[in-house]
């Protein structure tokens, strides 16, 4: 897997995004493509050796709870070590506080091999914008308390959102956090409030990997009569400890009023535990600073301003949305390698000639049936596409916190357009890849003979996680595309241009660059169709196929962007990426037509369907 996946990884970051000019940037200034080189060395190694032995063993030992603390395999123990010991939890960040200042596209790389290697073993992702969020809108004295022992992997973070009479419906959670004592705004770690609720679906909510546990709670503060306000624009974001610390983070002893009411079994990613928390239920009842007696509540820090959580959370969320993404990238990319490898080594049937099958002669490999190959150069274009798309919205990322103004406003935009489609696309055509991996295998795909089942479980997930394909679809066609007055999509559009005006210039892509100048504008047409009278209820009722037409006709792009990259290579690998691009225009962007018709008529068929008529 490592040198297929690896060689995909150089060509996308060198010779597409041109990775290494960001050395001449200032920021990076100390480092060079060897340094970025040595980097990836060391992931390739870790998940080598402490990762994808060990991804079996993580699936069927699941987390376990003893009733005093949540079991995982030595495994797990040891994974986390030497990740946090890399210092890939802190890569990004300044060199003041022990970071390596490396642009988010080396780090999004280099965690891509933990992700292909074992998805589940390791909680990394949360635990890094965790402590972004801290470092972007928390105190200086919340920064050194928590985000950098969780930079420095010390203290794992989560993020607790959903409830369980909520779900996604963050305007109902009803956790509320109430001051705590008069004096509750001079605690140095922020104004300190007693928190009482529940939170559902929290990964890597208990464990013994870490010294302790950073929580980041959605909450609502009471009103003067002692209601939740309602709606978003109520809520609050805290910070709650498992344990409690002092101003330095070191800790004090005490445990924090938070307790794991059970573990969630999954259908996968089962190497990470998946937690129901009771926030302030009087199980641990604790003591805040300078205060007598003890009573039920946990103690939260607020960060920031009251009633701004959700804007603050959206930090973590969308940094945790392209995490979610390139994680379904690397199980569908991990299913390829496998099928691929299986297909070239499994003898079975003959191939058809003009006059039939000759039963005479010895089966021949499957990768040698027009379909098997079909089903791998799908899977081939889902994967690689979907990791284009992926190290595209890191380098925005790099632009967006070292390029000049102009160019850091643009890339912000563009990435608030691109996020719902780098969470959400290789989600679902990574997942499709996981089933077509599957199928290349055969009746030895469904058993767990072969590790083609488990990434698929794996993957079914990631169109859940961090906001479903529903909401993301929403969030694109009702937001997303209008912000700004329909700014970022120009922006978009303006790369889309560049991109056809070059390939037009290719002969072997010049219809390629046509095919996606024409879906781009049905993009269009079908954004301003659907809107037409600015009512919500018809614009949206069809978001998801808005959603799968836009994913479809992004990738396209991405595709044709690599192409001209891969263009004038003679060898095997380049005309791989040429054929995988002519596979996406001619078998995947024609899709787009069938998903726009429906936006476009404001088809209202599913909206409109009486509940007592399924």
């Amino acid at each position: 897997m490592a040198q297929g996946l690896r060689a995909a990884i150089d060509f996308l970051l060198y010779e597409w995004l041109q990775a290494q000019t960001l050395a001449t940037r200032e920021r990076f200034a100390d480092h060079s493509r060897e340094t970025f080189d040595a980097v990836l060395d060391t992931c390739e190694r870790i998940a080598r050796e402490k990762y994808a032995p060990f991804n079996r063993l993580v699936d069927t030992e699941e987390p376990r709870f003893d009733g005093e603390r949540v079991i995982l395999p030595a495994a797990t123990h040891e994974a986390w070590k030497a990740y946090a010991d890399s210092g890939m939890l802190s890569a990004a960040q300044d060199y003041a506080i022990g970071g390596m200042q490396l642009p988010y596209t080396v780090e999004a790389a280099g965690n891509a091999f933990f992700a292909a290697a074992s998805v589940s073993i390791g909680a990394g992702m949360l635990t890094v914008g965790n402590a972004n969020l801290l470092m972007a809108h928390g105190t200086e004295a919340q920064r050194r308390a928590f985000a950098r022992h969780e930079f420095a992997g010390r203290f794992s973070g989560t993020m607790c959102l959903s409830e369980p009479q909520a779900g996604s419906s963050l305007s109902d959670i009803a956790t509320r956090a109430v001051p705590d004592g008069d004096d509750y705004e001079a605690d140095p770690l922020g104004p300190r409030y007693r928190l009482r609720g529940n939170k559902m679906w929290i990964s890597a909510g208990e464990h013994e990997l870490t010294e302790n546990i950073v929580h980041l709670v959605l909450a609502k503060i009471p009103g003067p009569d002692g209601r939740l306000p309602p709606g978003v624009k109520g809520i609050s974001l805290f910070i709650v400890p498992k344990k409690l610390v002092d101003a330095d983070g070191r800790l004090t002893g005490e445990r924090n009023d938070v307790a794991l009411a059970g573990l969630n079994h999954k259908c996968g990613w089962r190497g990470t535990t998946n937690t129901l928390l009771n926030f302030g239920e009087g199980r641990y009842p604790v003591r805040a600073p300078g205060l007598d007696g003890r009573g039920a509540g946990a103690i939260g820090y607020r960060v920031g301003e009251p009633g701004q959580g959700l804007r603050y959370m959206f930090h973590m969320m969308n940094e945790a949305r392209i995490g979610v993404g390139m994680a379904a990238t690397m199980l569908g990319m991990a299913g390829y390698l496998a099928s691929l490898d299986y297909a070239r080594n499994r003898p079975q049937g003959r191939p058809i000639g003009p006059a039939g099958k000759d039963p005479a002669q010895p089966p021949v490999r499957i990768i040698e049936h027009a379909d098997v190959k079909r089903m791998l150069l799908a899977q081939k274009a889902y994967c690689e596409g979907a990791l284009a798309l992926e190290l595209y919205c890191a380098r925005l990322v790099d632009e967006q916190h070292t390029g000049d103004a102009a160019a850091a406003d643009e890339a912000r935009l563009l990435l608030e357009v691109l996020t719902p489609i780098a969470k959400s696309w290789p989600s679902e055509w990574c997942l499709e890849a996981n089933s077509l991996a599957i199928q290349v295998h055969g009746g030895y795909g469904y058993t767990r003979d072969f590790p083609v089942e488990q990434y698929w479980r794996d993957n079914r997930l990631n169109m859940i996680h961090e906001g479903t394909h529903g909401i993301q679809a929403l969030d694109l066609l009702g937001r997303k595309v209008l912000m700004e007055e329909g700014r970022g999509m120009q922006l978009l559009g303006a790369r889309m241009a560049a991109t056809i005006a070059r390939a037009r210039g290719v002969p072997a892509l010049a219809a390629h660059a046509d095919a996606l100048h024409g879906a781009w504008d049905a993009v269009r047409a079908a954004t301003q169709a659907a809107w037409a009278d600015g009512d919500p209820v018809p614009a949206l009722a069809n978001a998801v196929p808005y959603l799968q037409a836009f994913g479809h006709t992004v990738l396209a792009w991405i595709w044709l962007d690599v192409a001209l990259a891969a263009a004038g290579r003679e060898d095997a690998a380049n005309r791989g990426r040429l054929l995988a691009c002519r596979y996406f225009f001619h078998y995947e962007l024609p899709k787009t037509a069938a998903w726009l018709q429906v936006v476009r008529e404001r088809d209202l068929t599913c909206a409109e369907m009486p509940e007592d008529a399924f």
